[in-house]
């Protein structure tokens, strides 16, 4: 299969993209799947309604069809095409958070959208997102579109067209260049079945941020306890993982450097995954910084990429610091810990 390739200007008017999303749009309308820049990560697009589509989804990315995925609109209205039921706080979450990178998952009328979105759960995740040829792209295709992130399953999610060619050039119909995502890190996940709401995975809106509009807010359980089953869309596999085995490292940069010259001492290849600000004290042989401790925020959008780039060094293990457990903390060392199969040391 050719892959077809547009680039387009999010920051200009995209009516002057009109053609090149028209085209996307067309090929999303005959069930083929096109890819398309959000504001959190690069998706992966499908006609939801059609089984044939989705089953394009799972194809291409070699992810199981057990899994989930969430399903992007583009107005407040198609929500009532397949949703019922929904809990008034989460309503109040729609109207702080929509558009953006919120997915909130609520019960589903049976026979609206196609059973390999939903898993075969009576409830389905939803989001709206906030990137203009993300919305664009939707509107025009007048379909939901079932989109998990544009890679390969297992391999960091991508932030930039060229990771989704890397993985996918051949695979897809088409791929739509809208530059750089944002955020860096996928939606926040929320249920909003029960009587409040609960996190099922932490994304760029944090459990702070949920709680000022909708009351108490509490983590799933299988976030922290291996045992427990998760429900969320992405969150069932080992996802995010570069070529290396990753190993979480929570300790002091000396302790960190002393356990790289253990193993370079074997003869292995060591990569560190660390911050600009101790970006200079490691010796190693990669040592690559993925944003500011001091601004998580820029951690979290560099972070995929960063872990991609250590691919083309031909390391043996990659070692990574460990980052606060709060704020968008939370969604870093969760993705960290996913690519890691939740592997880390405490020294």
């Amino acid at each position: 299969m050719k892959t077809m390739q547009w680039t387009v200007d999010a920051k200009k008017d995209l009516s002057t993209n009109y053609s090149q999303i028209s085209q996307a749009a067309q090929l999303l309308q005959k069930n083929e799947v096109v890819a398309f820049p959000t504001e959190t990560v690069y998706g992966l697009g499908a006609n939801a309604m059609s089984t044939e589509a989705v089953m394009k989804i799972y194809e291409a990315k070699g992810r199981p069809s057990d899994n989930p995925l969430i399903v992007h609109i583009s107005k407040i209205e198609d929500l009532e095409r397949f949703t019922e039921n929904i809990q008034p706080y989460a309503e109040e979450l729609i109207k702080s958070f929509w558009p953006g990178p919120l997915t909130i998952v609520v019960p589903c009328k049976q026979g609206k959208l196609s059973t390999k979105v939903t898993a075969g759960l009576d409830t389905v995740a939803v989001r709206m997102p906030s990137h203009p040829v993300a919305m664009e792209i939707i509107k025009q295709s007048g379909l939901p579109i079932a989109a998990p992130s544009a890679n390969l399953s297992g391999k960091p999610s991508p932030t930039k067209a060229v990771h989704v060619l890397n993985d996918l050039d051949g695979k897809i119909a088409g791929i739509i260049d809208g530059g750089p995502t944002g955020v860096g890190l996928e939606s926040t996940v929320v249920s909003c079945i029960g009587e409040a709401p609960v996190i099922l995975r932490p994304g760029g809106i944090t459990k702070e941020e949920l709680e000022r509009v909708a009351g108490p807010v509490r983590m799933d359980e299988a976030l922290t306890d291996e045992r427990k089953a998760p429900i969320s869309p992405g969150m069932k596999y080992r996802h995010y993982a570069p070529v290396a085995p990753l190993t979480i490292v929570d300790g002091r940069p000396e302790q960190i450097q002393e356990l790289a010259d253990r193993y370079r001492q074997e003869g292995l290849r060591v990569g560190i995954l660390t911050t600009k600000e101790r970006e200079s004290v490691y010796n190693a042989s990669s040592v690559k910084s993925c944003g500011s401790r001091s601004k998580l925020d820029t951690v979290a959008y560099s972070l995929y990429d960063t872990l991609r780039s250590f691919d083309d060094d031909e390391l043996d293990i990659l070692l990574a610091e460990s980052f606060p457990d709060e704020g968008v903390g939370k969604a870093i060392m969760n993705r960290l810990l996913k690519a890691a199969g939740n592997k880390m040391l405490q020294l």
